[in-house]
Formats: structure tokens, C-alpha cells, sequence
């Protein structure tokens, strides 16, 4: 086991599966064995999810709404795709906690490292929702945060393609995947990874992430043993 404290960083996206929007369960069925398998091999995880399946703060933005008001409204989305893995987490009878930006004390606990920390030791799932609790910063930035707080070893990007690529393979049949890159390498390519506040802050705190495809069977488990999979963002190659 190469890492033993990581951050699983989730779009919305994702959890919405092929509907495009809202919430798949066989899609947090899959996820919750997946970190389930984490947690019998001694990992401590933590989890931050995206909201983009319920409400792009930015989109909003773009259609003419307050900014501010678009961005809380995503960060509420974080809440409720947060509370959805919780509840199917546990169902895999896997202890989970949510831990919000935004305090809501009938529905979840407020963030507090300590308390965070405490939980992880405890082996129990820390969810972080929320976001970073404030307009204008994505759930990136928000990962990046969270993991340099609790000391995570690690951020695991959870995606639908298999690393990182030149160009989108969706579109490109031509696209080439990197093995590796550095952060410098990522922003001077303009290489849409995270966004560049949060790619920074990791280059700053030293925090490699890896990028991979998270609907193949078992690709938490080999990253988190060591296996070169996907695509690894470091300080230096």
C-alpha cells in the first residue's frame, strides 16, 4: 500500500452516470464497494464531491445570475450529493461523516480539521461538502484545501477517461496521454486537469495528483498500491 491517508476528489458529474443530471444509484453502489475495498485494506479517506450533476455555479453565472447567489447554490448541491454517498455508504455498512463548509446542524457536522482528522483515525469516510464555504472558488480549490488540512498524502482525481490528455479523447481520436507532468507543465499547456488555483496551491504544498478512470473496476485499489495508472501531476518528474 503506497499511500495510506488520501483525497478521492468526485465530480457531480459522476455520480450522475449516463442520465447527465441528478443521481444514479447504481452509480453510488459501485463507489461505495470501490471505497469500502479502501477501508478493509487500512486506507483513510476522505472524499470531496463536485455539484455540478444539480447546479454549475459558473453556468448560472453565465445565464445572468448573481454569481455569489449561483455559487452558494452549487455549494448546497455539494451537500446534497454528499449526503446521497453517505447514506450508501453506509448501506455497505462503511462509517461515514459529513462534514460541511456551511453549517447545517440538523443535516450535518461543521468542518473542523481536528475534527476531521479524528475520524479518519478512526477509519471512518470524511465526506467534505460544501465546497471551501465561499463564492468564486471551485470544488478543486476546495480538494486541494481539504488535503493539505488533513495531510493527505495524495489527491485522487476520479474521472471518465484514463489519465490526462493533450486534447479531449472524446473528440480526438488523435489525443496522446501523459504518463506524468509536472504542475508548471499543466498551466504553461493550459491543460484543463483542475483549475489553476487549485493545481497552484498543490505545487505549493507539494501534493501530487493522480488522474484516472474511476468506472474501471478496482482503479482506486491499484493507484493506492503503487500501480501506474492514469496520470500523475508532481512537483518534479
Amino acid at each position: 500500500m503506497k499511500y495510506k491517508r488520501i483525497l478521492l476528489k468526485l465530480s457531480g458529474e459522476a455520480l450522475a452516470g449516463n442520465q447527465g443530471t441528478g443521481i444514479d444509484p447504481e452509480v453510488l453502489a459501485t463507489l461505495s464497494e470501490e471505497i469500502k475495498a479502501l477501508i478493509e485494506m487500512g486506507v483513510e479517506v476522505g472524499i470531496v464531491i463536485g455539484g455540478g450533476n444539480i447546479h454549475r455555479g459558473v453556468a448560472g453565472a453565465t445565464k445572468g445570475m448573481d454569481r455569489t447567489t449561483s455559487d452558494h447554490m452549487g455549494m448546497l448541491a455539494t451537500i446534497i450529493n454528499s449526503i446521497a454517498l453517505q447514506d450508501s455508504l453506509e448501506r455497505c455498512n462503511v462509517f461515514s461523516r459529513v462534514l460541511t463548509a456551511i453549517e447545517m446542524k440538523k443535516i450535518a457536522e461543521p468542518y473542523i480539521r481536528r475534527r476531521a482528522v479524528r475520524h479518519l483515525e478512526k477509519k471512518r469516510v470524511v465526506i467534505f461538502a460544501g465546497g471551501t464555504g465561499n463564492p468564486y472558488f471551485t470544488t478543486d480549490t476546495a480538494a486541494a484545501l481539504r488535503a493539505s488540512e488533513i495531510d493527505a498524502e495524495v489527491i485522487l482525481k476520479a474521472t471518465k477517461v484514463d489519465g490526462i490528455y493533450d486534447k479531449d479523447p472524446m473528440k480526438h481520436e488523435d489525443a496522446v496521454r501523459f504518463d506524468e507532468l509536472t504542475y508548471i507543465d499543466v498551466l504553461n499547456k493550459g491543460l484543463k486537469v483542475m483549475d489553476s488555483t487549485a493545481i497552484t496551491f498543490c505545487m505549493d504544498n507539494k501534493i501530487d495528483i493522480k488522474v484516472f478512470n474511476v468506472f474501471e473496476k478496482g482503479n482506486i485499489q491499484r493507484v493506492v498500491n503503487g500501480e501506474k495508472i492514469g496520470t500523475t501531476v508532481t512537483t518534479q518528474k
